[in-house]
């Protein structure tokens, strides 16, 4: 067989029936049940979230949240887990070689949103068993506690600049040295109306200047424009927010083609930041070559899930990037992705959605540990957390 059909193959590998021999060394460490959850969170979508059980009674947690459509997410997520019962909580490189789509190539997001769910879950209940913190599992932890911005874009209500000061204020009251918007969202992707657009990116810049109004020159400001513009409307928006003294400028334009975000880059005063949507090292490649951001923001719900990130971090790193993963979801995905950020040396900050529910904390058991805007992991087995009983209860819906 040539190589090009042995690829085919292995690209077809997640169709195939699991041979019978794959049987896990340690039956008492093998994959037994799942129970899953949904969180209502708010208009921008709910939070899916998971357990699974292990034959001796072990549990580990993942976030299978925003995956683009839950109802696919879940029906991957019942089909990834019937592959997986019975397999050893230290199949990973298992997992990830018999149920992803190559990588190389754009899979579908509520596939890898689920199977990073899944992959979560076996850190967690690997950390467990071996009776250590997931960061030790990917090489020890650098970084004691975590720095976060909170991303104030889900909760502000109304999207003006009044409002996202508002919400600026009570983020940077709370603790907060950062904070993030995306205050372009308004403007629609194929919105061709040249007098429309720049009204609409006028807006975006007068909610800039409010938040930094608001917060001040000692805090850092963050802007995501979610993709929103053309190159050279782009490269004029750099431009008008240099005064503003970002921390970072991301994603003004597609990621595809890289040479338009590299092109703004070289051209804009401050940092930029991206990459939330790229696929695994392969996709991340020619990101980085192209010099397209300063930051890369993998989201390990998307990236391919806590080993890729790891990966696509080593990856940044031998090119001189900085890594700020990506994560606007549930307390678990913050915990997944803090676990591997906890171990890079070109880690620089972790997203925190901020104010979207006032039980945030609370889904996870002991609650989420963030103190003056930054993320402390608890120095327990696992992930350190487990769902919390009485919140489950009150807030979430079996599914």
């Amino acid at each position: 067989m040539r190589r090009r059909d042995l690829i085919r193959a292995a690209a077809l590998a997640p169709l195939l029936p699991v041979a019978a021999a794959a049987v896990p060394r340690n039956a008492r460490l093998t994959i037994d049940g799942i129970e899953l959850y949904r969180l209502p969170v708010n208009r921008r979508g709910d939070w899916l979230l998971l357990r699974l059980r292990t034959a001796n009674g072990l549990t580990g947690i993942g976030d299978a949240s925003h995956g683009g459509d839950d109802t696919a997410t879940l029906r991957w997520l019942r089909q990834l887990f019937d592959r997986l019962r019975g397999r050893s909580v230290f199949d990973v490189t298992w997992l990830r070689q018999t149920t992803l789509q190559s990588l190389g190539r754009r899979a579908d997001p509520p596939l890898l949103t689920a199977a990073s769910a899944l992959e979560q879950a076996l850190w967690d209940l690997q950390g467990k068993a071996l009776g250590v913190p997931v960061y030790d599992l990917f090489g020890g932890r650098l970084h004691e506690r975590l720095r976060l911005y909170a991303n104030i874009n889900r909760s502000t209500d109304p999207r003006t600049p009044v409002g996202f000061a508002a919400m600026a204020r009570r983020a940077v009251a709370d603790g907060f040295t950062a904070v993030k918007l995306a205050p372009f969202d308004a403007l629609p992707f194929d919105l061709a109306d040249p007098l429309r657009r720049r009204a609409l990116i006028d807006d975006g810049v007068a909610c800039a200047t409010a938040v930094r109004t608001a917060i001040g020159a000692g805090h850092d400001l963050l802007i995501d424009v979610h993709s929103r513009l053309r190159p050279d409307e782009g490269l004029a928006l750099a431009s008008r927010l240099q005064p503003l003294d970002l921390f970072w400028l991301e994603e003004v334009t597609p990621a595809d083609p890289p040479i338009a975000l590299a092109a703004i880059n070289r051209a804009a005063a401050m940092p930029t930041a991206g990459g939330e949507s790229i696929q695994g090292v392969a996709g991340f490649y020619p990101y980085v070559t192209a010099g397209a951001v300063d930051v890369l923001m993998p989201d390990v719900k998307q990236c391919g899930g806590m080993l890729e990130l790891r990966k696509i971090a080593a990856l940044g790193e031998g090119a001189g990037f900085d890594v700020a993963p990506h994560g606007p979801a549930s307390p678990i995905g913050n915990l997944a992705a803090g676990h591997v950020a906890a171990t890079l040396p070109n880690f620089t900050i972790l997203e925190h959605a901020y104010g979207e529910v006032p039980w945030r904390a609370e889904v996870v058991d002991p609650p989420e540990q963030v103190t003056n805007g930054a993320l402390t992991l608890a120095n327990r087995p696992g992930l350190g957390a487990d769902l919390d009983a009485a919140t489950l209860r009150r807030k979430a819906t079996s599914i």
